[in-house]
């Protein structure tokens, strides 16, 4: 057994877990997609489209040869499917049952947030029901009202309240057009529907997380999730673990102990990261903030919902990750229309690594990833430090 680990060991084990340090880590095609998704847990969506959307974004940085309808045919072929994890995500199928209580907490919630009209919701459901899978706008307004500050029609907000409860789900899209359909014809006759305690529930988002990130802590299994039941029942499921010589704690000079895989430690030596990687600012690997500036020493923060004036980096920055070394994060724009990949703002960070080391991988991975946005050419507008300039403007046009 090793002493405490260094951050170095710590900083490769968790990108390994990640799926951050191979080229292929699990493995190629839509196939890859599904193991991806099985180890990580979930992949986040988001609907912005500066460049390609996050859920796609975070898939092709760990499957080479992914492609976008990938993740469409496996939520067709109900291997996937999509619910709230700690924001709108795409799942696992096989992990069904553990969303289960939140879609009962919400059936029995009275939150303004999905705050739909009983006989709209009826409506809804009976229609889906006689006609087949619906999207919203299959939906004619039945009267004019205002309703929530989405100002969403009221069929909208049904749907989306019986989708949040369980008894709709979505069968597939049309780009970022979801298409709802009844539960019971959606999940597959072989799947568990049946709803975990509240300690399986903690076992599984305990699990899950280790998984997934080699360590964690009790506040990033917790993470975004407010009841206090749950986080008494996760501490219980690490104890457990503990107990069992799964894992083990250990603490870091300068970080709160945390919880690490037993096996892991003796695996770590065989770790080694060279490529540049420019991920999305949703990806699982940098989700959780506190995690990242601890671990990495690398406060990211997306600005897209900062106001303008006090944006420091810009609109929609992309953590540039080098190894296991985050140097610095660039601001992007996909301007499709004319097939031109724009890199805004370049911010190199981290200036004690010779640009020679980075150089050749990171002009590589902002063509290819130019390239997944449809885009033909590049453009750098500004990079700080400006001495950079000239001589990444060189590597880009080898």
């Amino acid at each position: 057994m090793k002493n405490t680990p260094s951050l170095q060991t710590l900083q490769l084990i968790t990108l390994e877990r990640q799926g951050l340090t191979h080229t292929s880590p699990f493995g190629t095609g839509k196939d890859a997609v599904l193991t991806a998704l099985e180890h990580l847990g979930y992949i986040q969506i988001d609907t912005l489209s500066v460049v390609e959307r996050a859920h796609h974004h975070t898939l092709w940085t760990r499957i080479p040869d992914f492609q976008t309808n990938y993740l469409e045919e496996l939520v067709e072929e109900r291997k996937v499917f999509e619910y709230w994890f700690h924001a709108a995500s795409y799942l696992p199928m096989q992990d069904f049952r553990y969303v289960l209580p939140q879609m009962l907490y919400i059936k029995q919630s009275d939150s303004h947030y999905y705050n739909a009209d009983k006989k709209d919701m009826d409506y809804v459901v009976d229609t889906i029901r006689t006609e087949g899978p619906k999207m919203a706008r299959d939906f004619e307004s039945k009267k004019d009202k205002t309703g929530s500050w989405w100002n969403w029609k009221p069929a909208k907000l049904a749907l989306e309240r019986l989708f949040m409860q369980g008894d709709l789900m979505v069968s597939g899209r049309r780009g970022m057009q979801k298409t709802y359909d009844l539960a019971e014809r959606v999940i597959p006759s072989s799947i568990n529907t049946t709803a975990p305690t509240p300690l399986e529930l903690a076992e599984y988002l305990v699990k899950t997380t280790l998984r997934a990130y080699g360590f964690t802590s009790l506040k990033q299994i917790t993470h975004l999730r407010k009841d206090d039941t749950l986080k008494k029942n996760v501490n219980l499921g690490l104890q457990s673990l503990l107990e069992k010589g799964e894992i083990q704690k250990i603490s870091v000079e300068g970080i709160p102990s945390f919880f690490i895989q037993r096996d892991l430690l003796e695996k770590s030596d065989g770790i080694t990261g060279s490529e540049v990687r420019l991920l999305s600012p949703f990806d699982n690997s940098i989700i959780h903030r506190d995690r990242i500036k601890q671990i990495f020493d690398f406060d990211f923060r997306l600005e897209c919902y900062v106001p303008k004036e006090k944006r420091q980096y810009g609109y929609f920055c992309l953590p540039i990750l080098f190894g296991n070394t985050f140097i610095g994060r660039v601001d992007c724009k996909a301007h499709r229309k004319d097939k031109k990949f724009e890199m805004i703002h370049l911010h190199i960070e981290n200036t004690e690594i010779a640009p020679e080391l980075w150089l050749s991988s990171f002009a590589e991975a902002v063509k290819r990833f130019a390239s997944f946005n449809g885009c033909e050419s590049l453009l750098l507008t500004k990079v700080s430090p400006s001495k950079f300039k000239r001589i990444i403007n060189k590597a880009l046009s080898h």
